[in-house]
C-alpha cells in the first residue's frame, strides 16, 4: 500500500512537468496596454491633424493614463508633447509651454537625446507661433526656431520627427522672408510624409507651400499649391483642412486682384465650415469676401 501511495504521489508531479514543456514559452515583456497607448495616441494625432482640438485632447489624456501606468519614459513624453500642442491650438498656450518645460525635464532626466531635442523644438516652434499670433517683431523668434531646430536635427533619428524640424525650419524661413529656403525645407518634410503617406500632414506641407508662395507675390505658383492641398484634403476627408484650404485660395486670389474667383473660394470655406457646425468660421469666410 505505501509503494502504490508513492506511486499515486508521484504521477500528478510527473504530469505537471510534462504539461510545462510542452506549454508555450512565456513572454519576456507584456506590451498589452503599452500597445493600446501607442494606437490611442496615433488616433490622437489624427484628430490634431484633423483640428479636432478638444476630441484629440481626450484621447491624450487617456493615452497618457496609460503611459503612466506601463512607467514607459517614450510614452510618457510624446503624450505629453501631443497635449501640449492640443492645448496650444485650444489657445491654452500657458499650459502648453508648462507641459512642454516638464517634459524637456524628463527627457533630459532619461538622457533620451533625440526626444530632448524634439522637446526643444516644439518650444521654439510654439515661441515662434505665439509671437506671430502677437502681431509685433516675430525676427528674434524666428531665428531662434531656426538654429533650434538646425542644431536638433543631428540627434533625431525618427523620420517624423525630421520632417517635423524641417517644418520648424520653414516657418522660420517663411518669416525671415528668405523664401526659396522656406519652400526647400517644407519639401523635404513633404517627400517624408508623402513616402509615408500621411495624407493630412501632406496637404498641410502644401498649404504652407501656398503660404510661403503667396508671402513672396508669387500668387498663380501660390494657388497651384494649394490646390495640391486641396486634393491630399479630399484624400483625407480632412473638412476642416478643406475649409481653410479654400479660405486661403480666397486670400490668394484677391491679392491677385481676382474678385469674382476669391468670392468662389470663400463661398465654398463658408459652406464647409458651415457642414461642420462651426457658425463663427464660417461667418469669417463670408466677411472677407468684402474686406479690403
Amino acid at each position: 500500500m505505501k509503494a502504490r501511495r508513492n506511486f499515486f504521489f508521484l504521477v500528478p508531479a510527473f504530469v505537471v512537468l510534462w504539461s510545462c514543456s510542452s506549454a508555450p514559452r512565456r513572454p519576456l515583456e507584456v506590451d498589452n496596454v503599452r500597445s493600446l497607448a501607442e494606437s490611442q495616441l496615433e488616433l490622437a494625432n489624427q484628430e490634431l491633424d484633423h483640428g479636432n482640438y478638444g476630441g484629440a485632447l481626450e484621447m491624450l489624456d487617456d493615452a497618457r493614463r496609460y503611459a503612466v501606468n506601463t512607467d514607459n519614459p517614450s510614452l510618457r513624453i510624446r503624450t505629453n508633447l501631443s497635449r501640449g500642442n492640443a492645448f496650444f491650438y485650444l489657445g491654452r498656450t500657458e499650459e502648453a509651454f508648462a507641459l512642454w518645460a516638464e517634459t524637456r525635464d524628463e527627457a533630459e532626466e532619461e538622457n533620451n537625446e533625440e526626444l530632448l531635442a524634439v522637446c526643444r523644438m516644439h518650444i521654439a516652434r510654439g515661441r515662434l507661433l505665439a509671437a506671430l499670433a502677437a502681431g509685433g517683431d516675430a525676427v528674434s523668434a524666428a531665428l531662434s526656431a531656426r538654429d533650434e531646430a538646425a542644431g536638433a536635427m543631428a540627434s533625431i533619428k525618427d523620420r517624423m520627427y525630421t520632417a517635423f524640424g524641417w517644418l520648424v525650419i520653414a516657418l522660420a524661413e517663411r518669416e525671415l522672408k528668405n523664401f526659396r529656403e522656406s519652400e526647400e525645407a517644407v519639401k523635404k518634410a513633404l517627400s517624408i510624409h508623402e513616402k509615408s503617406r500621411y495624407l493630412e500632414q501632406t496637404a498641410y506641407d502644401w498649404y504652407l507651400i501656398a503660404s510661403i508662395r503667396s508671402t513672396g507675390g508669387m500668387y498663380a505658383a501660390a494657388e497651384e499649391a494649394v490646390t495640391e492641398a486641396i486634393g491630399f484634403d479630399r484624400r483625407a476627408e480632412n473638412s476642416r483642412g478643406l475649409a481653410a484650404d479654400w479660405r486661403a485660395l480666397g486670400d490668394i486670389r484677391k491679392k491677385a486682384g481676382n474678385s469674382s474667383g476669391a468670392q468662389t473660394a470663400y463661398k465654398r470655406s463658408a459652406e464647409i465650415y458651415r457642414s461642420l457646425g462651426m457658425e463663427a468660421e464660417a461667418r469669417a469666410a463670408e466677411r472677407r469676401m468684402d474686406s479690403p
